[in-house]
C-alpha cells in the first residue's frame, strides 16, 4: 500500500541510515469555544500583567487533547514512533482549534504494539538525535497565557514615567518567561527523560493576551549525570547544532534566558521630542536601548553561573514593543558543560541531514490579492 508521509526525500534518506522508514502523515485536533477565553480577557483591563492561570489551563488542555489524538491516529499501523509532530492554534471566528500533524516512523520488519516515542524534530533532525546518542522519548510542551496589563494595568500606570528599566516588571517578565521553561521541564521528567532538546519558543498573541510556547523533544542521554532525572537540560540549540557540540565532547545543560521592560518615557520625554530632531543618532535612545540590552545578557549570565556551565552558545536576542513607549529586550541562549566520554556515533554528518528542502510551491494568486488589498486599502478603497 502507498504511503502518504510528510518526510522529505532528505528526511527519508536520513531515516534509512537508521534503520527506520517512513509512515502516514497523522493529524489530531481539539476543538474549544472561545467564549470562555473571551470572558477571561474582558476581565483583563484590570491586570498589573502576569500569568492568566486559567487561560493557561485551557491552551494546555486543547493542545494535550490534539496531541493525544494525533498519538491514535488509526493509521499509524504499528509504528515505532512520530516525528516532524507540530501544535498550532487556528482561530475560526467564535471558536479556536489546536491542531497536531506530524509523520510516522516504522522500523522495517517490525510491528510496535506501542509508541515507543513522538518528537519535534523532523527525519534529518531526527538522525542528529540518534546519532548524538539521545534516545527519543516525547514531544514535550511548556506553556504560559499572561496579560501584559491594560487599561489601569501597566500600560495605564506608566504614562508618567521617564524612560529607564521598569524593574518590577522585568520581574514579572523574567517569572513569566520560566514558567514555560520549568514546565516543559515537568512534561519531560514525567516520561523518564533526562533531557529536551531542539526547543523552539513562540509567543502567540490572541483575546487581549499573549501565549508563550516552548516545544522540543524530550529524550535520554547516558552522559548526564542522575540530578538530571529531576531537573532535565534544556536546549534551544537545533538538532544540528547539539550533534556539533557533542561531536566535540559537550552536553547542553540548560536553556538560559532573561529580559528588561523599559519605558522610552512619555510626557516630556523621548516620545515627544522625536517631532523635533533633526537627521542623526539619537544619543538617548542608543544609550536605553544598550543598557536594556546588558541588563537582559546579565540575566543569562546568571543563570548559566548557576548551573554551572562552560560556555553559553547561540544566543540570541530579540525586541518587542508592548504598547504605549515600553519595550521588551529579550536574550535567549544554550548553556553547555565538557561531559566525559561524550561523542557522536558517526565522524561526520552525511550533507543530506544539514540541506535545506527548496520551496516547490508558490501561491503567487493569494499573494497578489493581498497586495491588491492593500493598496486599495490605502487608496480607500474597500
Amino acid at each position: 500500500m502507498a504511503v502518504n508521509s510528510g518526510f522529505s526525500g532528505n528526511e527519508i534518506y536520513c531515516l534509512a541510515k537508521k534503520g527506520l522508514a517512513p509512515g502516514e502523515l497523522v493529524i489530531g485536533n481539539s476543538v474549544w469555544s472561545m467564549g470562555f477565553v473571551g470572558t477571561i480577557g474582558s476581565g483583563l483591563r484590570t491586570l498589573t500583567g502576569g500569568e492568566v492561570e486559567q487561560v493557561t489551563e485551557v491552551v494546555f488542555e486543547g493542545r494535550k487533547g490534539a496531541l493525544e489524538r494525533m498519538s491514535a491516529w488509526s493509521d499509524l499501523r504499528g509504528a515505532v514512533g512520530i516525528s516532524g509532530v507540530s501544535t498550532e492554534l487556528v482561530q475560526h471566528g467564535g471558536s479556536m482549534e489546536f491542531l497536531s500533524v506530524g509523520s510516522a516512523v516504522h522500523r522495517p520488519g517490525t510491528m510496535a504494539s506501542a509508541l515507543e516515542f513522538t518528537s519535534s524534530a523532523d527525519g534529518q533532525e531526527l538522525y542528529c538525535l540518534l546519532d548524538s546518542g539521545f534516545t527519543p522519548k516525547h514531544f514535550a510542551f511548556g506553556n504560559v497565557a499572561y496579560s501584559i496589563g491594560l487599561g489601569g494595568g501597566i500600560i495605564g500606570s506608566l504614562r508618567g514615567l521617564a524612560q529607564g528599566e521598569i524593574k518590577e516588571f522585568s520581574e514579572v517578565f523574567n517569572h513569566t518567561r520560566h514558567l514555560a521553561l520549568q514546565r516543559i521541564q515537568l512534561d519531560a521528567m514525567r516520561q523518564g527523560a533526562n533531557s529536551v532538546i531542539g526547543i523552539r519558543t513562540s509567543i502567540i498573541p490572541f483575546q487581549g493576551m499573549q501565549e508563550m510556547v516552548m516545544m522540543g523533544t524530550s529524550a535520554y542521554h547516558p552522559g548526564y549525570l542522575s540530578g538530571y532525572d529531576k531537573a532535565p537540560a534544556t536546549s534551544d540549540m537545533t538538532c544540528e547544532e547539539t550533534w556539533n557540540m557533542v561531536h566535540l565532547g559537550y552536553l547542553p545543560i540548560r536553556l538560559v534566558l532573561g529580559c528588561s521592560i523599559y519605558s522610552i518615557g512619555f510626557v516630556g520625554g523621548l516620545a515627544s521630542a522625536f517631532k523635533s530632531l533633526a537627521r542623526g543618532e539619537i544619543n538617548q535612545m542608543t544609550k536605553l536601548i544598550y543598557a536594556a540590552r546588558e541588563n537582559a545578557l546579565e540575566h543569562i549570565a546568571k543563570d548559566a553561573s548557576e548551573c554551572g556551565a562552560d560556555d553559553v552558545v547561540g544566543i540570541k536576542t530579540y525586541v518587542y514593543s508592548l504598547g504605549s513607549g515600553i519595550i521588551e529586550f529579550l536574550a535567549i541562549g544554550t548553556a553547555v558543560k565538557k561531559m566525559p566520554g561524550v561523542g557522536t556515533l558517526s565522524e561526520n554528518l552525511p550533507p543530506q541531514a544539514v540541506m535545506s528542502d527548496k520551496v516547490t510551491f508558490v501561491n503567487t494568486a493569494e499573494a497578489l490579492r493581498s497586495n491588491n488589498l492593500n493598496a486599495g486599502q490605502k487608496a480607500g478603497v474597500g
